[in-house]
């Protein structure tokens, strides 16, 4: 993890990654627990609350922004999804959109035919395997239409020159932590890893997606180089 971290990174910014892999992790300890509570919420929250602290800590420039405002808009949604399901899948939406603006603004300029391949697959497979897991299917609309924005954000991540190891995978395993939410509406009700699968792809991935972006701007010193990074 330490190799991870930019040399720029503070003593101000390592400490909030810490706290965040701190809250994060421990989480799991609780997470099946009765929700509802301050304390509950604050504890689920913190983990990407202070990814985007950290990513903020170390922002430099546009794209610095740009991912902290991913990482906030991820905290928020992380509690706001515990009182209300429709509500909370806005707010992810909206990190979506933020995270396709970054990843668009930082597009790789070569890609190879099977990472083009996965690119161009990954928004139809996300709205398919989407669409075809709840059970009840009175929301499926709005569910397509967060899907699409999930899909999109993954390709445009994939694509990007951020580092495809750390932010390109962080993506994947977000998407696949959505999936696994929409498989618990339909085939997957009632089993009791889940919960636990799900928080732990969509955690990791965002510990890998902010430390991607972070190394890579670092790395620019200006924030901005037309170099890419595995």
């Amino acid at each position: 993890m330490s190799n991870e971290i930019p040399a720029e990174a503070n003593l101000f910014a390592r400490l909030a990654l810490y706290g965040a892999l701190v809250a994060g992790i421990s989480y799991l300890f609780v997470l099946d627990q009765e929700s509802g509570g301050t304390g509950f919420l604050a504890w689920k929250g913190a983990g990407v609350w202070f990814l985007a602290v950290y990513a903020a800590l170390m922002a430099k420039c546009i794209d610095g922004w740009l991912i902290t405002a991913v990482m906030a808009l991820g905290a928020a949604g992380d509690v706001l999804i515990e009182s209300d399901l429709i509500k909370g899948a806005m707010v992810f939406a909206a990190g979506h959109v933020v995270a396709i603006g970054l990843y668009a603004r930082n597009r790789r300029k070569t890609l190879t035919g099977s990472q083009l391949a996965l690119s161009l697959l990954a928004v139809p497979a996300t709205i398919a395997i989407a669409w075809s897991l709840p059970t009840d299917r009175s929301n499926i609309a709005g569910l397509v239409i967060y899907a699409l924005f999930l899909g999109m954000m993954a390709a445009l991540a994939w694509s990007s020159r951020f580092p495809r190891y750390r932010t390109g995978i962080g993506a994947m395993l977000f998407v696949i932590s959505d999936l696994l939410i929409f498989a618990r509406l339909g085939p997957l009700e009632g089993a009791g890893w889940v919960n636990y699968a799900i928080w732990l792809l969509y955690f990791g991935g965002q510990v890998l997606i902010v430390l991607g972006v972070t190394k890579t701007l670092a790395l620019d010193g200006d924030g901005r180089s037309t170099s890419t990074v595995m």
